[in-house]
């Protein structure tokens, strides 16, 4: 750690060098990215600095200790040397922190796919449940949810909805949501009250601009259709719905929200491009580093995370054995304390990592 700190520190001093240079002053483009360079170095540098000064009294005092005839001396010595080592290990721990690479896609605004899984009817309305839930955490957060896609059921169930969760910061938090969620209570639909097991698919993707993902338009098939609504009903009498098929990767995407073919095809494209900047990460992640991919976070869509029992009004998280007695409540949005446990989980993993990596 140490090697790269003090890399770090001479590429900070020679940028900070740079940006009171004429010709780079000049060069607004050129100055604009060393100036965020700068910026995101500056915090490491510091806590580096301080580190080293921190180490240096720590030597001093043990000077002190070995060196000084003075009882007294050598006491207050050995409890500044006690203060030092403790802070020490506080800015240790904080680089380490410090050096664990940004998510470049954290800042980002987040499609947001839900599909019904196992248990027919009831697993529509769990999936239906489920985005409330993430609904009511975006309201919390001063986010904005827009619908994309839906298809629903007689009783209001969700076969899939996919929408758009645009704010600050929206995919640092809801990346951890990504699996198979699974619900254990009494369906309304059963009249024996047994209780039974259904699940629901949630995946979040990272939005994509058009600069991220390039879709060339021989590769896309489009096909328009007549919307219509639950139990077959008709929205309109025009061919308003739209099907992409993106022919290399297979990937179908439909949209009929919308009473305008224009705005389902901009808003079939908004998914498309989420889920291709996705596919590539993933195939991009799996041929670099697939033997240290975390358990947390990784958006495996096949791994059963977390499970919601009524009965016990639990939810329980499978990654991290984390369990709350909230139920009603993380339904209704307060998922802040799952959240954070599952980035410090993260977090955690990423520093034991570096740790290795010396």
């Amino acid at each position: 750690m140490e090697n790269r700190l003090e890399k770090i520190a001479e590429k900070f001093r020679e940028i900070e060098e740079n940006l009171g240079k004429p010709e780079v002053i000049s060069d607004q483009k050129r100055f604009q990215a060393l100036a965020r360079e700068h910026k995101e170095l500056q915090p490491i540098y510091e806590t580096y600095m301080e580190y080293k000064k921190v180490k240096k009294g720590i030597e001093e005092a043990l000077e002190i200790i070995d060196t000084a005839e003075d009882e007294e001396f050598v006491e207050l010595a050995k409890e500044e040397k006690k203060e030092l080592e403790s802070r020490a290990e506080e800015l240790e721990s904080e680089l380490k922190k410090l050096l664990i690479p940004k998510d470049p896609n954290d800042e980002k605004n987040v499609i947001l796919e839900i599909r019904a899984g196992a248990g027919g009817e009831e697993a529509a309305l769990f999936a239906q449940e489920l985005f409330r839930m993430y609904s009511r955490y975006a309201e919390r957060k001063g986010w904005k949810v827009e619908i994309l896609s839906l298809n629903e059921t007689g009783l209001g169930g969700f076969k899939e909805v996919v929408a758009m969760i645009s704010g600050k910061g929206a995919y640092s938090r809801l990346k951890y949501e990504s699996g198979v969620h699974r619900v254990q209570r009494v369906p309304v639909t059963e009249s024996g009250g047994r209780i039974h097991t259904s699940t629901a698919t949630v995946a979040i993707l990272p939005e994509a601009e058009e600069v991220d993902v390039e879709i060339n338009e021989k590769d896309l098939k489009i096909d328009t259709y007549r919307s219509s609504g639950a139990g077959g009903q008709h929205v309109n009498t025009t061919d308003s719905a739209v099907r992409i098929t993106h022919i290399p990767t297979g990937i179908v995407v439909t949209c009929s929200n919308e009473r305008s073919q224009i705005q389902n095809r901009i808003k079939a494209m908004k998914i498309l491009r989420a889920r291709l900047k996705e596919l590539y990460e993933r195939q991009q992640k799996e041929k670099l580093d697939s033997a240290r991919r975390s358990q947390v976070g990784t958006g495996d869509r096949s791994e059963k995370i977390r499970t919601y029992n009524f009965p016990e009004g639990r939810v329980t998280d499978h990654r991290i054995k984390l369990t709350l007695y909230n139920l009603q409540e993380f339904l209704d949005g307060e998922l802040d304390e799952m959240i954070d446990a599952l980035a410090a989980a993260e977090q955690e993993k990423k520093i034991e990592a570096l740790s290795k990596e010396g």
